[in-house]
C-alpha cells in the first residue's frame, strides 16, 4: 500500500509537469504577447490548461489606431469613439489571441481602462478600480482552477500603472490562496538576446521582490527547425500580436521583435517551487519542434 501511495505521488508530480495548469493575469487585450510563445506550447505541446484573468475592459486603447479605424470602420482614435467600441473589439482580438494560444477560459474583471500612469495606488486603494470585487474573484478563480503556475508581468518601475496592479493583484491572491498547493507565481517579460534586465523589486511593494540566487527560466522565440532551419516559434508571437488591429504601435514596433521570453521566480514561492519551475521550462523547451533542433 506503501509503494503504490508513493507511486501515485510520483504519477501526480510527472502529470502536473507534463500537462501544467496556468492562469495568465494582466491588465489589458494583448498583454498576453508578452509571453505568447510560451503559452503556445504549454498548451499545444504539453496539452496543458491555459487560462487568462483580464482586468480591464481596454477601452483606453485608442492611441496609435489610425488603421485600426479603417480597418473596423470607426474613428477609433477619437476617445468618445473609441472608449465606446474599444471594450468589444479587443475583447474580440483577446479571443481571436486566445485561440491561437490556446487559451481555454479567459476571465474579464472589465474595470475602467481610464488613462496611463505608472502609480498603482489609486488602483490597489480602491479609487479608480473595484479592488473588492477583483480581489474576491480573482480568489473564486484560483480556488476552482487548481493551477501549477501563475504568470504575471515583470512589474518593473516603467512599467504602466495597470500592469502593476494586475500583477500585485495576482501575487497578493496567491498569498491570499488557502487551497492544498499553492501555485507558483513567475513575473515574465520580453527580451533581446545580448541585453540583461536587472530586477529585484518593484520599490515600496515586497511582495513583488525576486528569490535571491533563482535561475532566470527562458524560452527563445528564435529556435529554429523546419525545412532547412527556415522557421522559427517568432511566427507564433507574431500571429498573436497580428491580431491586435487596433494597436498600431504594437504591431508596428511588436512584430518580429523580442528575442527570448523570460521569468523571474518570485520570492514569495519559497523553495518549494524552483524545482517544478525547472521542470516545466526543461518540458517546454524538450516538446514540440523546438525539441528538434
Amino acid at each position: 500500500m506503501k509503494h503504490f501511495f508513493a507511486f501515485l505521488c510520483l504519477l501526480a508530480a510527472v502529470s502536473s509537469v507534463a500537462q501544467p495548469k496556468i492562469l495568465v493575469v494582466t491588465a489589458h487585450p494583448d498583454d498576453e504577447t508578452t509571453f505568447s510563445v510560451t503559452l503556445y506550447k504549454i498548451a499545444r505541446d504539453l496539452k496543458g490548461t491555459v487560462d487568462l484573468a483580464l482586468l480591464t475592459d481596454g477601452q483606453g486603447g485608442f492611441n496609435g489606431s489610425e488603421l485600426g479605424s479603417q480597418f473596423y470602420g470607426l474613428n477609433l482614435t477619437d476617445s468618445v469613439v473609441g472608449r465606446a467600441h474599444l471594450p468589444a473589439i479587443r475583447k474580440q482580438e483577446l479571443m481571436n489571441s486566445g485561440r491561437i494560444i490556446g487559451i481555454r477560459n479567459s476571465f474579464f474583471f472589465d474595470q475602467k481602462d481610464d488613462y496611463y500612469s505608472q502609480n498603482p495606488k489609486p488602483y490597489l486603494d480602491g479609487r479608480n478600480w473595484d479592488m473588492a470585487f477583483i480581489e474576491k474573484r480573482l480568489d473564486d478563480v484560483l480556488a476552482k482552477g487548481g493551477y501549477d503556475f501563475v504568470f504575471t508581468m515583470l512589474p518593473d518601475s516603467t512599467q504602466h500603472a495597470h500592469h502593476k496592479t494586475a500583477t500585485l493583484a495576482a501575487l497578493r491572491a496567491v498569498q491570499r490562496y488557502k487551497g492544498p498547493k499553492k501555485p507558483v507565481v513567475l513575473g515574465g517579460k520580453e527580451q533581446n538576446i545580448g541585453y540583461e534586465i536587472q530586477f529585484a523589486e518593484l520599490k515600496g511593494y515586497p511582495e513583488t521582490r525576486i528569490r535571491k540566487g533563482a535561475p532566470l527560466q527562458t524560452f527563445s522565440r528564435r529556435a529554429r527547425f523546419g525545412h532547412r532551419n527556415l522557421l522559427s516559434y517568432m511566427i507564433v508571437a507574431d500571429w498573436v500580436t497580428a491580431e491586435y488591429k487596433t494597436q498600431g504601435d504594437l504591431q508596428n514596433n511588436g512584430i518580429h521583435t523580442g528575442d527570448l521570453e523570460v521569468f523571474w521566480y518570485y520570492d514569495l514561492n519559497g523553495e518549494a517551487g524552483l524545482e517544478p519551475t525547472r521542470r516545466l521550462f526543461e518540458q517546454i523547451k524538450a516538446t514540440g519542434y523546438a525539441g528538434h533542433k
